[in-house]
C-alpha cells in the first residue's frame, strides 16, 4: 500500500539505523553522545592504519621506501584525511540532512524531492538511478570491510610468533561467524562499551605514533602539502596509482554522514576533531618516522610500532576494534535495507526489532546470513589483508562520487545556493572524488571485480523491483474502477451487509481494491463497516503521530484511510488502528477482517521489462515477506484473494 503497489497489494516499503536517534537521547550530553560515536562511526576510518601505509609501499607499486617517497605518501594521506573528511563531509555534506537523517538514499530522496513537477521529471530519475547504484555500492563495501578488517587485526599473531602463521585464516573466519551469530541477539547490551574500546583504540595508536615521531620529528615535514604535490609529479604514473592506496585511510567516510541522524551533527565532530583525526595523524606520521629509520619494517609498519611486550594486548585490541568496526558496517548494512524496503525498491523481508526500547535496532536474517557467506569466501579466496585491499576501496569512492554529485543538487536546489558557488565547490570535491575513483578503476582485475559485481546485482534486484511494481500497479488499476463510479453502483443496487468490520489494504488512494469487486462479484456481500487502507512512504525519515493518518467518508460506514510512514519506520497494523481510535474512527482489531490481494505473476514479455527480468520479478514476489508477518496482522482474521496477473 503506496505510491505503487508490490506484488501482495501491500505498502511501499537507505548505513546503519541499528543505535539510537540522537533526538531520543537529548538528555545525554554532547560528551556522551561523541562518545557513543567514537564506537559506532569510526570505528571503520580507525582501523585503517592496520593496512593503509603498507600498502602504499605494496608489491604492485614497487615504490621504493625513501625518504622523499615516505614525506610524499604522509603528505598525501593527511590533506586526504583534511579534505575529504575534515572539509568535505564535516563541514558540507553533513549539512544536507534530511530532517536530521543522513546516508544515500536519505540524500537522494532529499535532492530528488526538489524534481517533483513534470518539467523534472528526468533530472529526478536520474537522481534516483545514481542514489539505488550508490546504494548497492555500499553492499559491497559491506562484504569487504569485516573481511580486511579482521583479517588484518589477526595477521597481527604472525609478529607476535610465526607459530600462529597457520592458524591466521581458521582464526579469521571463526571470529567473522561468530560476529555474524551474535547478530540475533542485537547489539543494544555491548553497544555501551563501544565507544570507550574505541577511545581507547585511539589513543593507543596515538601514543604509539607519537612515541617515535618524538624519535624522527622531521617527519612533520610532511605537513606541507609541497610534498604531496612533488611525490605526484616526480613519480609520474606510479605516484597517480598510490592514491588507489591512500584512499584506504578514508575508506570509513560514507559512515560518518550516514550515522548522523544516529548522533548528530556536534557529537560527531567534536569525536572527529579531538580524538579521531589526533589519533589517526599521530599513527600514521608515528609509522611514517619508524619507516625513516627503519624501511624493512615496511613489511607490517602498525604492528611493529609496537614493543615486544606490547603485542599480544595490541592484537587483542586492534581485533576487538575491527570487530567493532564490522559490527557498525554490519548494522548499516541492515538499516539501508530497511530504508530500501520502505522506499519501494527491495521486497519485503523480515525484519526482527532486537531491542524494545530502541527502534533502531534490527535485525535481517536473510541479509545477515548473505553477507556471512560473503565474507567468509572473501577471507578464503584472498587469504591475506593486502590482497584484499586490492579489491578494497573501488565501491566507496563511487559512492562518494554519488555523494558528491546529490549534494550538488541539494545545494542548488534546496540552499538556493548560485551556480558559481555551488558549481566551485562540489567541483572541486568531485576532482578528488573522480581522482581516487580513477586510481581505484586499475583494482578491476585484481579483485575490484568483487564489489562491482555485487553493486551491479544490487542494483539490478532494486531496479528490477521498483520497475516491476510499477508496471504491477498498471495491470492492476486496469482492473479496478474509479471509486465515484463505485461508490454510484452501490448507491443503485445496495448489496446485502454482514455484520462487522473489514479492511481492504490497497496500493493506491486511485480506485476500487480488486479483493473488494472479487468479493462483490462472487459473494454478493460486503461489510457492514468497510475501510481502503493504503500505506505511503514519505521521503522523509519519520512522521510524528499526529500525521500518521488521514480518513476520508466515501459513503456511509464506507472510508479511506491513507497512513503515512517514514522510510525509518515500519508500519504497523495495531499503530495504524491507534491512530484511527484516536480520530474517531475505531476498529478493533479484534473484530476486524483484514482482506488482502495475493497477486500471482505471470511474465510474458510484452511490456518495459525484458522476459528474463519479469521472471526475476516474480521470484522476488514470491519470496517476499508475506504482509500478515511483516505488518504484525493476526493471521486468522486475514482473508487473501488469489489474482493473476500478467505483466
Amino acid at each position: 500500500m503506496s505510491d505503487s503497489p508490490n506484488p501482495n497489494s501491500t505498502p511501499k516499503e537507505s548505513i546503519r539505523a541499528s543505535r539510537p536517534h540522537h533526538n531520543s537521547h537529548m538528555q545525554d550530553g554532547l560528551g556522551v553522545l561523541a562518545l557513543g560515536a567514537l564506537g559506532v562511526v569510526f570505528g571503520d576510518i580507525g582501523t585503517s592504519p592496520l593496512y593503509a601505509l603498507r600498502e602504499c609501499f605494496g608489491a604492485e607499486h614497487a615504490l621504493p621506501v625513501t625518504a622523499d617517497n615516505i614525506l610524499g605518501v604522509l603528505s598525501l594521506i593527511f590533506w586526504t584525511l583534511f579534505l575529504v573528511i575534515s572539509v568535505k563531509y564535516m563541514a558540507f555534506v553533513m549539512r544536507a540532512d534530511n530532517k536530521g537523517e543522513g546516508g544515500i538514499l536519505s540524500l537522494m530522496a532529499l535532492a530528488s524531492s526538489a524534481f517533483r513537477d513534470q518539467n523534472g521529471k528526468q533530472r529526478r530519475w536520474m537522481i534516483v538511478i545514481l542514489g539505488l547504484f550508490g546504494t548497492a555500492l555500499l553492499y559491497g563495501d559491506g562484504v569487504i570491510t569485516p573481511a580486511i578488517s579482521v583479517l588484518s587485526a589477526v595477521e597481527g599473531l604472525a609478529i607476535v610468533t610465526p607459530i600462529f602463521e597457520p592458524f591466521i585464516l581458521p582464526i579469521t573466519v571463526v571470529l567473522i561467524v561468530l560476529l555474524f551469530l551474535f547478530q540475533y541477539f542485537g547489539t543494544g547490551r555491548i553497544g555501551v562499551v563501544f565507544g570507550p574500546i574505541i577511545m581507547v583504540w585511539f589513543i593507543t595508536i596515538g601514543l604509539l605514533g607519537w612515541h617515535w615521531i618524538a624519535q624522527n620529528p622531521s617527519v612533520l615535514f610532511a605537513l606541507n602539502p609541497f610534498y604531496a604535490a612533488e611525490f605526484l609529479l616526480s613519480n609520474g604514473q606510479i605516484g597517480f596509482f598510490v592514491l588507489g592506496a591512500v584512499f584506504l585511510v578514508v575508506t570509513g567516510g560514507e559512515a560518518l554522514y550516514a550515522d548522523m541522524g544516529h548522533f548528530g551533527r556536534k557529537p560527531i565532530r567534536l569525536a572527529w576533531f579531538t580524538v579521531a583525526l589526533p589519533g589517526l595523524v599521530l599513527n600514521y606520521f608515528g609509522q611514517g618516522a619508524m619507516l625513516l629509520n627503519n624501511p624493512e619494517t615496511i613489511s607490517n609498519p602498525f604492528y611493529l610500532m609496537a614493543p615486544q611486550w606490547a603485542l599480544w594486548p595490541l592484537v587483542l585490541l586492534a581485533t576487538v576494534a575491527t570487530i567493532i568496526a564490522s559490527q557498525a558496517l554490519i548494522s548499516g548494512v541492515f538499516s539501508i535495507t530497511k530504508q530500501a524496503v520502505q522506499l519501494g525498491y527491495c521486497p519485503r523481508l523480515s525484519i526482527v526489532h532486537t531491542s524494545s526500547r530502541e527502534i533502531g535496532q534490527i535485525y535481517i536474517p536473510f541479509i545477515n546470513w548473505t553477507l556471512m557467506v560473503g565474507v567468509v569466501w572473501l577471507v578464503i579466496a584472498f587469504k591475506t589483508s593486502s590482497e584484499l585491499a586490492s579489491a578494497y576501496g573501488i565501491a566507496v569512492t563511487g559512492t562518494m562520487v554519488i555523494t558528491t554529485i546529490l549534494a550538488y543538487e541539494v545545494a542548488r536546489k534546496i540552499w538556493k545556493w548560485p551556480f558559481w558557488k555551488a558549481g566551485s565547490l562540489f567541483g572541486f570535491f568531485l576532482i578528488i572524488d573522480l581522482s581516487f575513483f580513477g586510481t581505484n578503476i586499475v583494482k578491476i582485475s585484481h579483485g575490484g571485480w568483487v564489489p562491482m559485481m555485487i553493486g551491479a546485482g544490487i542494483y539490478l534486484l532494486m531496479s528490477t523491483w521498483d520497475k516491476g511494481r510499477k508496471i504491477l500497479a498498471e495491470r492492476l488499476k486496469s482492473r479496478s474502477l474509479p471509486m465515484a463510479e463505485f461508490i454510484k453502483i452501490l448507491e443503485v443496487s445496495p448489496p446485502k451487509k454482514v455484520e462487522g468490520s473489514a479492511i481492504y489494504m490497497s496500493s493506491d488512494t486511485w480506485g476500487v481494491p480488486v479483493p473488494l469487486l472479487h468479493n462483490l462479484k462472487h459473494n454478493k456481500v460486503i461489510h457492514s463497516q468497510i475501510a481502503i487502507l493504503t500505506i505511503k512512504t514519505k521521503e522523509v525519515p519519520t512522521v510524528h503521530k499526529r500525521d500518521r493518518v488521514v480518513i476520508e467518508t466515501l459513503a456511509p460506514q464506507f472510508y479511506r484511510i491513507i497512513a503515512y510512514y517514514g522510510f525509518m519506520e515500519i508500519p504497523k497494523i495495531k499503530h495504524i488502528l491507534e491512530a484511527c481510535r484516536e480520530h474517531g474512527m475505531p476498529f478493533p482489531i479484534q473484530e476486524t477482517t483484514f482482506v488482502l490481494g495475493r497477486e500471482t505473476i505471470l511474465p510474458t514479455g510484452d511490456h518495459e521489462l525484458s522476459i528474463w527480468r519479469e521472471h526475476l520479478f516474480a521470484f522476488m514476489a514470491r519470496n517476499a515477506e508475506r504482509p500478515t508477518t511483516y505488518f504484525k496482522i493476526p493471521p486468522n482474521q486475514v482473508i487473501e484473494v488469489g489474482i493473476q496477473v500478467e505483466i
